[in-house]
């Protein structure tokens, strides 16, 4: 049985997990399901917002656990646990990423976007706000985009649930090096309906980083709620010893 700490993505919180997590503690696994710093239903003011003290929070969770823990990061989670991996990788067991950015040292969230031709469907309509520190997305993308294989009720409840995600998430580089990240056992959950990140992007940031396994799920960008059971299938496989 294993420690699980999920990392939600963009706009989310801790709430996306609510379906999984219930099946992977019956299968006698141990399931950590927070909400970033000013995200979900926590009040951390903006101002105290970075990347790193997103890394930071992480980190600090994962000393906290008796034993090692497997990271999930879910899109933009991807960028989190890649850091905390480079700086506590002696607590980390292996980092599993849905369909997550998968990044090198050096890139950023809105870098890696721009390298990939946008899908022939409607992409997020990402609106920034007027002080540029945060941003949202518009309801009819997160239907199209994030949710478009899921049922229509939990769609409702993830746009009743959505906050402004931080700006620094897209524009802050990672700093990793294989000394210390490279050395942490990595795999890869694609996601094959996905029009956030279409599995063209999921595919290119694999040939620049390799995992050791690969799965895939036939869904779109959110399986927690369109496939919670098989994504709990998945994530159970790639516990890795």
């Amino acid at each position: 049985m294993a420690t699980f700490i999920l990392i939600h993505g963009a706009w989310h919180g801790g709430w996306c997990w609510e379906q999984v997590t219930p099946i992977l503690e019956e299968q006698g696994h141990r399931v950590l399901a927070p909400d970033l710093p000013c995200m979900g239903k926590d009040n951390t003011p903006l101002e105290k917002i970075t990347l790193d003290s997103w890394v930071q929070f992480v980190c600090d969770l994962a000393r906290q656990q008796n034993e090692k823990v497997i990271l999930v990061g879910h899109s933009r989670g991807g960028l989190i646990i890649s850091q905390v991996a480079e700086y506590i990788p002696e607590h980390i067991q292996g980092l599993i990423y849905l369909t997550a950015f998968l990044i090198p040292n050096g890139a950023t969230l809105l870098e890696t976007l721009r390298q990939q031709p946008q899908p022939s469907k409607q992409p997020p309509d990402i609106v920034i706000s007027d002080d540029k520190r945060t941003s949202t997305i518009t309801t009819a993308s997160v239907r199209n985009t994030f949710y478009n294989t899921s049922s229509e009720e939990l769609i409702k409840r993830a746009t009743s649930l959505l906050v402004p995600e931080p700006m620094v998430s897209f524009v802050t580089p990672l700093a990793l090096t294989d000394e210390k990240f490279g050395q942490v056992p990595r795999a890869y959950i694609e996601c094959l309906q996905d029009m956030a990140i279409p599995i063209s992007l999921q595919r290119s940031m694999l040939s620049k980083l390799p995992c050791q396994q690969v799965q895939k799920l036939d869904t779109d960008h959110s399986p927690f709620y369109s496939a919670p059971a098989a994504l709990a299938a998945s994530l159970a496989e790639l516990v890795i010893p």
